[in-house]
């Protein structure tokens, strides 16, 4: 639990403007967008979503509230520089005014990098570290289709550096989307390895924020409730996709997790999974998963009421 000591200290706590949950709240997308004063968003996702003809389902949605839509479907599973600047360029070419992400983290990340670089100008490598940004994003709006990252409600964003292969995280609270769409529909046709992978992120997410020196009773509170519901949902979602009671609380999970540790920061498995997911080939979640038990036995001589 955590003790949030007296003194002059201020605690952050960064979430979208707005979010959406339930069964179908994505058909609300396009009324959204246009009360964020848009009139021309790029839509950004993979070809994957395209394929499954989501992509459609969303700018149908969109364009019958009167919005024109540009889609932009070249994000990579770790989304790198060159996917920014390509999506950069044809939001400006398309004279765009707004963005709309529809997909996982990758997908969510290279959209808030586009934004980035479209409102500050230069290269998305500019703007490594915290707090970096001088201008807002444009509108954003993330549909998630995924239960795992949590990047569709939280400040931050990694992008691969294509020249090093390093990855670069980049944390502002401008980066937040504005409006955050969680439809367990979406979240459907999730294979089961891709629903245990995001799952066990999602995990990992609320467990270190909540052991975190930076965690606060109100990081405890989404963290702790993410936990519970993973432990009941996450095999049932990985059992049956269809189950809807059980994509819904890991839509809730997952999105609760994502403002648990964006708020309260994250620790060692995060640290080395960043990098072991890139030399080892391995989704990012199942990392988490390898490493979780190992940093947590280390952890519980350090926290032992948190634990307990």
């Amino acid at each position: 639990m955590a003790i949030v000591a007296l003194g002059d200290v201020t605690y952050p706590f960064f979430a979208p403007r707005l979010t959406l949950m339930g069964l179908g709240c994505s058909k609300e997308a396009g009324t959204q967008v246009k009360t964020l004063g848009a009139t021309h968003v790029l839509l950004v996702t993979d070809k994957v979503l395209n394929k499954l003809g989501m992509v459609q389902q969303i700018t149908s949605n969109l364009e019958s509230a009167a919005l024109k839509v540009t889609v932009f479907d070249g994000v990579e599973p770790n989304p790198t520089d060159k996917n920014v600047h390509e999506g950069a360029n044809i939001y400006r070419q398309s004279q765009c005014d707004g963005l709309v992400s529809l997909g996982g983290g990758s997908t969510h990340d290279c959209a808030k990098g586009i934004g980035v670089v479209v409102s500050n100008g230069g290269e998305i490598g500019n703007y490594v570290g915290q707090n970096m940004l001088k201008k807002p994003l444009p509108p954003l709006m993330a549909i998630n289709t995924t239960a795992g990252t949590g990047s569709e409600c939280t400040r931050a964003l990694i992008i691969t550096n294509t020249a090093t292969r390093a990855k670069m995280v980049i944390a502002d609270g401008r980066c937040a989307p504005v409006v955050a769409i969680n439809d367990p529909r979406l979240m459907a046709a999730m294979p089961p390895s891709l629903t245990a992978a995001t799952g066990m992120d999602a995990l990992t997410h609320a467990i270190e924020a909540y052991v975190s020196t930076m965690a606060t009773p109100l990081t405890d509170a989404c963290a702790l409730q993410a936990i519970r519901l993973i432990g009941t949902s996450l095999r049932t979602a990985f059992a049956n996709g269809a189950d809807m009671q059980a994509r819904n609380n890991m839509a809730y999970a997952e999105y609760m997790a994502g403002l648990a540790f964006s708020n309260g920061r994250l620790g060692a498995v995060h640290a080395m999974a960043q990098s072991l997911s890139p030399v080892c080939d391995l989704p990012h979640g199942v990392c988490c998963a390898i490493l979780l038990p190992w940093v947590c036995e280390c952890n519980l001589m350090a926290v032992p009421p948190a634990i307990c």
